[in-house]
């Protein structure tokens, strides 16, 4: 016997609760839609161990004979031939444990034909019997599990789903419950998902109950291992249709390593993502003495560093061994301020290339794997020195000796328009000064030279091979994107040199196998050309089987004076777990909004949520206490003068013995002055402009004699007034000013004040177009000034030219909120970050608390725990 489903004349359903959600390409409206149906389901779905048995029996196949229907015959042409197999229901009691919110008591109302009933805040279905096995179009035989084709709309492809639930709803409709796949052009990746293998799906928490004949075609569908090449995942699959090996999680765009085997497919619950993942737990034994860092597009340091000090207050010595940057003053304030790290001043492409190159002497030499230098050296290698130095020269020619190997690098540093690898030579009997670099295959006469540069090398890890890099960060420029750049290609943007970066920064991931990445760029990468360049770094990551997730992060929310958003990408290998976002731990003056397709990445508290954050912060937090400099102020040094006025001066004047997270932490005391308090000086023009600007709230160029403003807020000469001009001629009011932004802007010599926020800390110093103006002197915000908006501590000193030390503090990461990201990264390395929440929140009083109450433990990645604490 079969119970026949009633035949739908198109693949809706008559009730919009029962219509067929199925998956389609990530718009800003499906992504709230799925956000707001469907993650209640997945908490309404988590009844009682009491509610939910551990297994749900599933009969054996039962075809019943009289149904036969050839395969030939079209679906349209079939009437009432889905049906549940008879043999198949679940006894009654079995049911009501098995789906008890399908089994609900009635809420009659007068009148009201109630088919549904509301379990843990949602509306569901209700039942009158469950069934495992079903035929569609009585030829295609379905059980709990199995995987199949859906209906979609005309010139789609069909829709794919594991059949996870099917009952007759008390409706008399028959239907089966859907939890679907994502193919990877309905994901986040969207255009670029010509990256991910046209046989790899991914494996979504969406579900919804759909109508018994949307189905149409069984399915293979194989799970694979994550951590495998392409070939090998294909030949798994073998005859089948598809292969899976991460989930897809529309909350900040994350893909995940999929729960261990038997965990997540078990049909008797409606969530199949376990709370616990395939990653590395956390054991005595497996604690690493070191992890090493490499970071990308250093500048300073300030990512890095935060890392570091949020990834050392929870007990993970996080050290970042290389860093790579292409401006020489970035480069020397990052080495001063770190001494152990290997700091190469060259650029990505470069340094990926002698990788690959460093790669190939190690494996040249014997040494990858643990080979050591040996006395009695290869014979081929002694032959041929002698040889070198057998050869007879010229009595007035010179002859020159290596004395030692002492550098490495991929380039052209002679200028002679060589691109190849360099080996740095002293050379004996000649000073430092005699140093060069020279072409490594004009070098053949003293490999030994070479062996011995590479094994000391290799011992001190003088360069990453694969593997030996646990962390890479960094933000590659993509100037591309500007807008400043009137010439940005929307049509395909990686096309355009000015992002070619993005690609290095990928393609060195993929070499270096890193455990974790992260990746920082402006907002624009997800916004610009509908977010392209963020969804190809998505999709190299995820390609090159890497956990991912984007987040949006607001610098002021982790306590500066600064709005500045900035986008934050994870990655993490396929053995680890997914680092979360930490949540906000301050209001913050909100000065922008979140791109519209990626609006749901941003890292915000749920609303209703009972946090209690602390106050915002404004301009005064940060520079009260600073002494007042002049407009040619020209010490690099000099006494603070006063003491901190406001918790945020107390804790960003800290001694580097004395900041939570160093590794200075406890060691003699390190006093240091007020370095880099010292403004661009202005021209005498504009000097003469910024004197005559008032000290108060709100004041700029408007307030100048000879402007206007009209009803339409933009600003106009007034006739009534004469042109007033400088010493120099020139006029005091220029002309840029009242033409930027069609006379509407009021950042022109702008002065900010004592409690506003900065929106974003740049790069370059001028008042000409910004708002940079001290309250209440007349000069621009000095380097140190700008450098504590950006969460630098005091003890950071910068070299450089004046200019460069702004654009040093201007590019760099908000060290505030790398802090916090590297306390989610030890979380990640300890083996306790939630698999379940991609948010966790920070420890109370972070990062001021004492070094005891740093260390995260198994709950705190859970928000609930905390949340009810604040």
């Amino acid at each position: 016997m079969a119970k026949r489903a009633k035949r739908k004349t198109s693949s809706s359903s008559s009730s919009p609760h029962s219509s067929s959600k199925i998956p389609k390409l990530e718009t800003p409206q499906n992504q709230q839609e799925e956000v707001k149906e469907e993650e209640p389901v997945v908490a309404a779905d988590l009844v009682t161990e009491e509610a939910v048995p551990e297994e749900v029996a599933v009969p054996e196949e039962v075809v019943p004979e009289e149904v036969v229907v050839p395969k030939e015959e079209a679906k349209d042409e079939m009437v009432e031939d889905s049906v549940f197999v008879e043999e198949s229901l679940v006894s009654d009691d079995e049911a009501r444990r098995n789906w008890p919110y399908r089994y609900l008591p009635r809420t009659k109302k007068l009148g009201d034909a109630r088919h549904y009933e509301t379990f843990n805040g949602v509306e569901y279905m209700q039942a009158k019997k469950h069934y495992t096995q079903a035929l569609v179009d009585g030829r295609v035989h379905f059980k709990l599990g199995d995987d199949g084709y859906v209906q979609a709309s005309e010139n789609e492809d069909s829709y794919i789903c594991r059949v996870i639930e099917m009952f007759e709803g008390v409706d008399d409709i028959l239907y089966f419950r859907a939890q679907w796949f994502y193919r990877a052009k309905d994901t986040i990746i969207e255009a670029c998902s010509n990256l991910i293998d046209n046989k790899r799906i991914f494996l979504s928490e969406v579900k919804d109950d759909n109508q018994l004949d949307c189905l149409i075609q069984k399915l293979k569908i194989v799970r694979v291992p994550l951590n495998a090449e392409v070939a090998d995942k294909r030949e798994k699959l073998g005859a089948g249709d598809y292969y899976y090996d991460m989930n897809y999680l529309v909350p900040y765009s994350t893909y995940q390593s999929l729960p261990p085997d038997n965990e997540g497919d078990a049909l008797e619950s409606d969530s199949t993502i376990s709370s616990e993942c395939a990653g590395n737990e956390a054991s005595p034994d497996s604690k690493k003495s070191e992890l090493r860092m490499l970071d990308l597009y250093s500048g300073c340091g300030a990512m890095s560093t935060g890392l570091c000090l949020g990834a050392n207050m929870a007990d993970v010595n996080l050290v970042t061994r290389w860093a790579v940057d292409l401006s020489q003053y970035a480069c020397a304030s990052l080495k001063l301020n770190h001494p152990e790290t290997e700091v190469r001043n060259e650029s990505a492409e470069d340094f990926l290339s002698l990788l690959k190159e460093w790669a190939v002497l190690c494996q040249t030499f014997n040494v990858v794997g643990g080979g050591d230098f040996q006395e009695n050296q290869d014979a081929e290698y002694v032959e041929e020195d002698d040889e070198a130095d057998d050869g007879a020269a010229p009595d007035d020619e010179e002859i020159f000796e290596v004395e030692k190997i002492i550098g490495i690098c991929y380039g052209d540093p002679k200028k002679i328009n060589k691109r190849v690898l360099y080996l740095k030579v002293q050379w004996k009997g000649y000073g430092p000064e005699e140093d060069t670099w020279e072409p490594m295959d004009t070098l053949d006469g003293c490999k030994l030279k070479i062996k011995e540069f590479v094994v000391n090398g290799y011992k001190s890890k003088l360069l990453p091979l694969p593997g030996d890099c646990d962390v890479i960060c960094g933000g590659p420029p993509c100037q591309g994107i500007s807008g400043f750049n009137r010439f940005r290609n929307k049509e395909n943007p990686l096309k355009d040199e000015k992002n070619k970066q993005l690609v290095v920064y990928m393609d060195i991931v993929e070499y270096l196998k890193p455990r974790f990445c992260i990746m920082e760029n402006v907002v624009d990468i997800v916004k610009f050309a509908k977010g392209y360049l963020g969804r190809y770094a998505l999709g190299r990551l995820v390609a090159n089987n890497y956990q991912a997730r984007v987040g949006l992060m607001v610098a002021g929310s982790y306590g500066l004076p600064q709005f500045r958003m900035r986008m934050f990408m994870w990655g993490a290998a396929p053995s680890e777990k997914l680092p979360q976002y930490p949540l906000p731990t301050h209001k913050v003056v909100n000065r922008g909004v979140s791109p519209l397709e990626f609006e749901s990445n941003a890292v915000v508290h749920d609303e209703g949520s009972k946090v209690v954050l602390e106050r915002e912060l404004y301009l005064e937090d940060a520079i009260s206490d600073l002494p007042s400099v002049k407009n040619d102020e020209a010490r690099d040094e000099m006494p603070y003068g006063g003491m901190p006025q406001t918790e945020f001066q107390k804790f960003i004047r800290l001694k580097k013995n004395e900041m939570p997270g160093c590794l200075a932490l406890g060691q003699k005391s390190l006093s240091h002055s007020l370095y880099d308090h010292r403004p661009l000086k202005l021209n005498e023009d504009d000097y003469h402009r910024v004197c005559q600007i008032p000290k108060k709230k709100g004041a700029n160029f408007r307030d100048l004699k000879g402007v206007k403003v009209n009803a339409k807020n933009r600003v106009e000469w007034d006739i009534n007034v004469d042109r007033e001009t400088l010493p120099s001629g020139k006029p005091l009011v220029p002309d840029y000013a009242m033409s930027f932004v069609d006379g509407r802007s009021l950042k022109p010599f702008g002065r900010l004040w004592w409690d506003e926020t900065v929106p974003t800390v740049v790069t370059r110093a001028e008042p000409h177009n910004q708002a940079i103006l001290h309250p209440t002197q007349d000069r621009v915000l000095t380097i140190r000034e700008n450098a504590r908006l950006q969460g630098f501590p005091d003890f950071y000193k910068l070299l450089g030219p004046i200019k460069e030390r702004y654009i040093q503090v201007g590019n760099a990461v908000a060290v505030p909120v790398a802090r916090a990201l590297g306390y989610s990264l030890a979380m990640s390395c300890k083996g306790i970050a939630d698999a379940v929440q991609p948010t966790f929140i920070l420890p109370r009083n972070f990062p001021s608390m004492q070094p005891s109450a740093a260390s995260p433990s198994a709950d705190q990645a859970s928000p609930s725990a905390h949340q009810e604490s604040q």
